[in-house]
């Protein structure tokens, strides 16, 4: 059984694991997406402020969103943070991939740090209510040890952007 979605689609699956037993699965199919870390040179990050239906509430979250047919994860990349925080960049690197539910999901994430930020015009899609905010990247490895911040992608990609500027010195 499948039911579509905007983005991904769920399936049943009966299926024989790798030890011989018979399980019925239910599984996320995703066509994986992006997460950005934008790094401006003064050592802040921007990140949004989203509207979450299904947790019913705001998140404080990196931009990131879902790869369209043939896009490669870069191209998504560029397009989210236009989109999404109305800023272009020069320079991205890739930080990570993440699968951040295995256990349901065969979504797969590419996690980006942009530089060279410049702004741009932001443009929502219908469903996302986004306000934009900047902090410094103390402030957020703070926020997430106290709970403030809850997204796991977030989480994930702040901490390993925080690793490679350290390892850097991007940032004096």
């Amino acid at each position: 059984m499948e039911r579509g979605g905007k983005l991904f689609s769920f399936v049943a699956e009966d299926i024989t694991l790798p030890n011989g037993e018979w399980a019925d699965m239910a599984i996320g199919r995703h066509p994986s997406s992006t997460g950005i870390v934008p790094l401006f040179d003064d050592g802040t990050i921007a990140m949004t402020l989203q509207y979450r239906h299904a947790v019913g509430n705001y998140l404080l979250e990196i931009p990131a969103g879902t790869m369209e047919r043939g896009e490669s994860p870069l191209n998504c990349a560029r397009r989210e943070l236009e989109e999404e925080v109305g800023m272009v960049a020069s320079e991205f690197i890739e930080l990570v991939q993440v699968h951040i539910v295995p256990a349901y999901s065969d979504e797969r994430i590419h996690v980006y740090l942009a530089r060279g930020l410049t702004t741009s015009k932001q443009n929502l899609d219908q469903d996302e209510i986004i306000d934009v905010v900047r902090y410094p990247l103390n402030n957020v490895i703070v926020m997430i040890g106290e709970g403030i911040i809850t997204d796991a992608l977030t989480i994930i990609s702040i901490q390993q952007a925080r690793a490679y500027i350290q390892n850097t010195n991007i940032v004096k």
